[in-house]
């Protein structure tokens, strides 16, 4: 069965992507997970990486899909970072156009609940010197991608993965 767009008919790709969900735990416990580079390049199912780094660029090697290369832009524990990233096979970060990945960990509760609410903001597709196709499908699969890493993010901090 074909998955449905989510983005209208002969409509341009929006430049940016946001998600959120809610989670069951502290900032520095939702911190501990996405401060890993990478962590968000699965498919459905949290795997390791093998991840190199080399001064400003970490290499993240995911036995399914590839090589990435990502640079971390900002690092504020347990509230934000901020990557720079390429996609498998696109070349070297700093030869080509490259999306920024934000994520963002908010209080959604009091501190007795231990309630966060975890953001992410993907920017860039817009830049992209892709053709308007190849655009529209890389946006729409990580719009879905999204939505599945934040349930990721949010099984791990929970300790159900």
């Amino acid at each position: 069965m074909a998955v449905e767009s989510p983005l209208p008919a002969g409509g341009a790709v929006p430049d940016e992507i946001v998600r959120s969900v809610l989670i069951h735990a502290s900032a520095e416990t939702v911190f501990a997970v996405i401060r890993e580079p990478g962590w968000f390049i699965n498919d459905g199912e949290y795997r390791k990486h093998t991840i190199n780094r080399s001064g400003p660029l970490t290499e993240v090697i995911d036995p399914v899909h590839g090589r990435f290369q990502l640079a971390i832009e900002a690092h504020e524990p347990p509230n934000r970072i901020f990557f720079r990233w390429l996609g498998g096979g696109l070349g070297e970060i700093s030869d080509a156009p490259n999306n920024t990945v934000e994520f963002v960990i908010d209080p959604a509760g009091t501190a007795m609940r231990n309630l966060v609410r975890l953001t992410v903001r993907e920017r860039g597709f817009a830049k992209l010197g892709l053709e308007e196709a190849v655009r529209r499908r890389n946006y729409e699969e990580n719009l879905r991608g999204w939505e599945q890493q934040l349930e990721i993010a949010r099984d791990l901090a929970e300790g159900e993965r």
